[in-house]
């Protein structure tokens, strides 16, 4: 074996030289430099002092302009709130332990910064399933004209978060555990041991297939589908120009989310199944800890894709910040289009053959 197991770590370095020490008492500096650890820090105090804003600001927005309080962005705010966890109990503590060089929380502290870690990702992966689902029913309509009500996102809401429950919380209760990755100063599932106590290899299958395999599949074949039923739309002209340009745009948006998470976490979910199934192999921290760590930007993608996309939420945004006005003065312009791109969510009346 490559690596050096103990009492809930695993260090990716064996300890024949006798320098290993435990994640969780000692600074890992035999892992990396001490100045990839400063590194760290300046990576995830960008992600919180950008992030945490950012998200809070969405939130705001939304509660203060009714006219954004639509069933699609209901799952868009949900999204928000999983980001602000992974910021508040996820991030902080990752920059405190790199700082400091090491896990100085301990193996709870560790359960509790993989187990947000692990909720925020999973909740922005099924909203994003949940938006997929959304806009394939909606411009597809394969219930026909089916109109997406509030209590149909509220219950979108709440699928996010049961899933993400059902993936984040079994290592807490002894499937699988949570433990310190690549610098150590980060945690996550156990991809590394084979100890029988805890049955890693069943939870990473079953976080693999049913927690990222399936998911993904749901979003592309909806998307895919989504997208050629706005061309045939768009070539045989059965909806009105204004009509088309907000499912377009919409689409787009979300198109757009999806990618900047595969983005953020593809990389993360091939190396730690590489890791898995090559138990043993020889493989340096910083092969785990640069995907672990950009994955987390994932949750600076949406809020930013959707300010930038979408017009009526960039100007409520603009006109909260400077206290009740728009200095660019675009809002009654683009009032007609924006409208119709927040309540595409509810478009029934639409002339879209269904799928």
């Amino acid at each position: 074996m490559n690596g050096t197991e103990g009492v809930n770590f695993y260090v990716p370095m064996s300890n024949k030289t006798g320098v290993v020490r435990s994640p969780f008492e000692h600074p890992q500096y035999y892992l990396a430099e001490p100045w990839k650890y400063r590194i760290v820090c300046c990576y995830i105090f960008f992600l919180i002092s950008t992030g945490l804003p950012i998200n809070l600001l969405t939130l705001l927005v939304t509660f203060k302009h009714k006219k954004l309080r639509q069933p699609l962005n209901y799952i868009l705010v949900n999204l928000a709130v999983a980001d602000l966890f992974m910021a508040c109990f996820g991030f902080t503590v990752t920059f405190y332990t790199a700082w400091n060089g090491y896990f100085v929380f301990g193996p709870v502290g560790c359960a509790v910064e993989g187990f947000f870690a692990t909720l925020g990702g999973q909740v922005a992966l099924w909203s994003l399933v949940v938006l997929a689902i959304e806009r394939y029913i909606v411009v597809c309509k394969p219930m026909g004209n089916f109109r997406f009500s509030s209590t149909h996102a509220m219950m979108g809401i709440a699928f996010t978060w049961i899933m993400a429950f059902s993936c984040a919380a079994p290592p807490l209760f002894g499937w699988s555990r949570y433990m310190p990755e690549g610098m150590q100063c980060s945690c996550g599932p156990d991809y590394y041991t084979h100890n029988p106590d805890f049955h890693n290899e069943s939870y990473v299958l079953y976080m693999f297939i049913i927690h990222f395999i399936v998911p993904v599949v749901v979003i592309f074949f909806s998307y895919g589908r989504l997208i050629c039923k706005v061309r045939e739309a768009a070539a045989q002209q059965q909806e009105s120009a204004t009509t088309q340009k907000a499912e377009k745009e919409v689409t787009r948006m979300v198109i757009l989310m999806v990618l900047g998470f595969m983005l953020a976490w593809t990389p993360y979910a091939v190396v730690a199944f590489w890791i898995f199934t090559n138990k043993g192999a020889d493989f340096t921290a910083t092969l785990m800890s640069v995907p672990a760590f950009f994955s987390k930007s994932s949750s600076l993608y949406n809020p930013i894709i959707y300010v930038l996309m979408n017009k009526q939420f960039r100007n409520c945004m603009i006109t909260t910040i400077c206290c009740g006005k728009n200095p660019f003065g675009d809002e009654e312009v683009s009032s007609t289009v924006s409208q119709s791109k927040t309540e595409v969510s509810s478009v029934s009346s639409s002339q879209v053959s269904p799928a």
